[in-house]
């Protein structure tokens, strides 16, 4: 029984590893490290009020 569970184990270990290994290459097809680029937020702007405006208007300030 033993020997079943360490079995599975290791082929479930070896099937894990190539998804945990980054998929990013360069035009030359050779593998790179992947770059972390992190989505921004959109600016938002505030009136004086508070209230949500365009950045564009007069008086509004990014909240």
């Amino acid at each position: 029984m033993l020997k079943i569970a360490l079995a599975a184990f290791a082929v479930m270990t070896l099937a894990a590893s190539p998804v945990a290994a980054a998929p990013c290459r360069d035009a030359k097809g050779k593998f790179i490290k992947c770059a972390t680029v992190t989505p921004k937020k959109p600016v938002r702007c505030k009136d004086a009020k508070g209230k949500f405006a365009k950045c564009g208007a007069a008086g509004a300030k990014p909240a």
